[in-house]
């Protein structure tokens, strides 16, 4: 028991000597989601995290930003999957099955029409967390449909299972949300549930902010996947914005002016105008001398001779 625990963080990327204090402190037969809570508390990272010196083993990435190479790298990612424009999606396997089957089924059919959404967008970097012991036969008590729709994603490298195993005779599961969050966190990409993971931003405020600003909920509508297109509300930013690491400004668009060219605001005047593109902006007045070719007052002479200088 000791050296599968052992393997398993060392393939995590944490160092024995940090696994050994932790096993020393909770136990040989502590849980592994233990362990891992316990290594993340005293501040252990990964060795690919450790040689970059960061000051935190958690360190906030800038919005908009593809800074995350280290993560990337202990992940066993390529870097390129970070190169494109589109943010990495983490897909919470669970609650996007078991919201497709209506809460009564663990639906895979739903996982998959989650990633094609997201595949026809343009997005490389896809991954989905689903516990282990969901590739057991399914019981009674917990049906599964299209089970085999997990062994085909996990051989294109999408589905990723999260630890579980029987300890006599009862099931022990990791906690998958943990894993969801610390690859979203990590590829500063974007969590898709609906999920608040309200116990996660207790644990870490930094991770709570990021729950909070990079959440994609989500409906099944007929057997369609259908995010929200403002998915920070009516006054944040819209899904293609959301999804992007680099978001385009909508262009600035004049609302033409209701009187159109019985307007009498003149250059005062916040409307468009079409009319007034080539003409010099006058006051109504000034406007009306002109026509009448009336001079200007004394002090508007002076104000135009010096224009003129």
């Amino acid at each position: 028991v000791h050296q599968s625990k052992l393997d398993f963080f060392c393939k995590l990327g944490y160092s024995k000597q940090d696994i050994c204090k932790v096993l020393e402190n909770l136990g040989q037969e502590a849980l592994e989601d233990d362990v891992l809570k316990e290594l993340i508390r005293m501040g252990s990272k990964p060795q690919a995290l450790e040689n970059q010196a960061q000051p935190s083993p958690l360190k906030l990435v800038a919005r908009g930003s593809c800074s995350t190479t280290a993560g990337l790298k202990w992940l066993g990612e390529d870097e390129s999957d970070c190169s494109d424009s589109l943010r990495p999606i983490v897909i919470d396997g669970s609650n996007v099955a078991m919201s497709h089957g209506n809460k009564e089924v663990f639906s895979c059919w739903g996982i998959q029409l989650a990633v094609d959404w997201f595949r026809e967008r343009g997005h490389t970097y896809i991954k989905v967390f689903v516990p282990l012991w969901r590739k057991e036969p399914p019981r009674p008590d917990s049906p599964i449909a299209d089970q085999h729709i997990l062994e085909e994603l996990a051989k294109q490298s999408i589905l990723v299972y999260t630890p579980s195993r029987k300890v006599k005779g009862k099931r022990v599961v990791c906690y998958d949300d943990r894993y969801i969050v610390k690859v979203a966190y990590e590829t500063d990409g974007v969590i898709v549930s609906n999920d608040r993971y309200r116990d996660l931003q207790n644990e870490n405020p930094e991770w709570k902010w990021f729950i909070e600003q990079r959440l994609l909920m989500y409906s099944f509508v007929s057997n369609r996947f259908m995010p929200p297109d403002d998915p920070l509300g009516r006054h944040g930013p819209t899904l293609s914005n959301f999804l992007s690491k680099k978001p385009v400004l909508p262009e600035k668009k004049w609302q033409p002016c209701p009187y159109g060219k019985k307007c009498t605001y003149g250059n005062k005047c916040k409307f468009y105008h079409p009319e007034r593109l080539h003409q010099a902006q006058l006051s109504v007045a000034d406007e009306l001398r002109a026509k009448i070719k009336v001079p200007l007052p004394l002090g508007k002479e002076e104000e135009g001779c010096q224009c003129s200088l």
